[in-house]
């Protein structure tokens, strides 16, 4: 089992803690450099964290708990066009990010207006390729209720936000809902909107941790970490990739940040502990830009196909 962890110190010595990880038997899953401060996501055992701690205190940097590293979260806004964009939903991902989430914003094609908005069964899989999706919606709480058929058959945990005060009940499909975070023609940087947004993040990871309960009891049969960290030292091609995060880990896979069609057969033939990584994980086209999506079988999963 490993605990995901996000350092923070300046870049001075900090090939230190990246040496430590790697002896420790952990992975770095990201980071970002800010002028002279170092951003460092991690995954690590849990028995060696306090080791982590130790050096963090020896570097000047800070240590936190980071539950949303190494999950992947989709940010969806009714369409992307300024006349209808939740401005919150920009902040949302902003903030998200500086507790260690990959999200991704994703705007329907027909979003504007409650009697015409509409949702296609491509957006529905690519919103589903992610670990937990965040519905950003607006103010009024007759419009939030009616477009709850926008998510209300989505196979993953959705949160939903909005303006208004409403019970998650009378939102079909929502796991959870957060208010005050609705269509603001201005930065959520007051602070009612802090307020929210720490609300939000907390649902988030309350949501995150109870579906990494779940898969506890019926784990993939390699962490997503490992074959993330096989891919990037078996397929040269990755190195070349210049998006951020080119091999982006969720809970139970990784989305690999190369064309499907070109690089599929590569990526299926990574050897993770003699076996090739297609004989225990689904390897298909992703939605988004084509790029390669893994999802790592379970025991329970394999016994079912077999």
């Amino acid at each position: 089992m490993y605990e995901t962890l996000t350092f923070t110190g300046g870049v001075h010595k900090s090939e230190e803690i990246r040496e430590l990880i790697e002896d420790l038997g952990g992975f770095i899953l990201q980071d970002n450099v800010l002028q002279m401060e170092l951003v460092l996501s991690m995954a690590v055992p849990l028995n060696d964290v306090g080791r982590i701690e130790e050096k963090a205190e020896e570097l000047l940097g800070k240590i936190s708990i980071a539950p949303m590293a190494g999950s992947e979260i989709a940010i969806v806004s009714p369409t992307l066009a300024r006349h209808h964009l939740p401005h919150a939903a920009c902040d949302i991902s902003e903030y998200l990010r500086e507790y260690g989430a990959k999200d991704n914003m994703i705007g329907l094609a027909r979003g504007d207006g409650k009697g015409t908005s509409g949702i296609s069964e491509e957006e529905k899989q690519l919103i589903e390729e992610h670990d937990v999706a965040i519905f950003a919606l607006g103010s009024f709480e007759t419009c939030i209720k009616t477009k709850s058929f926008l998510y209300d058959d989505i196979n993953i945990p959705v949160i939903v936000t909005g303006s208004p005060d409403i019970p998650v009940e009378e939102l079909p499909g929502a796991d959870a809902y957060v208010g005050d975070l609705g269509r603001i023609p201005r930065r959520l940087r007051r602070g009612p909107d802090i307020r929210a947004l720490d609300k939000l993040v907390k649902t988030v990871e309350e949501i995150l941790n109870n579906k990494k309960h779940e898969m506890n009891l019926d784990p993939p049969l390699v962490p997503s970490i490992v074959v993330k960290n096989a891919i990037e030292n078996q397929v040269p091609e990755i190195k070349d990739v210049i998006s951020p995060a080119p091999v982006t880990t969720q809970l139970d896979g990784v989305r690999v940040k190369l064309d499907y069609n070109q690089y599929h057969e590569i990526i299926e033939n990574v050897i993770i502990d003699g076996k090739k990584l297609s004989e225990f994980a689904d390897i298909k086209k992703s939605k988004m830009y084509d790029y390669i999506l893994v999802k790592i079988n379970t025991e329970s999963s394999l016994i079912e196909n077999s």
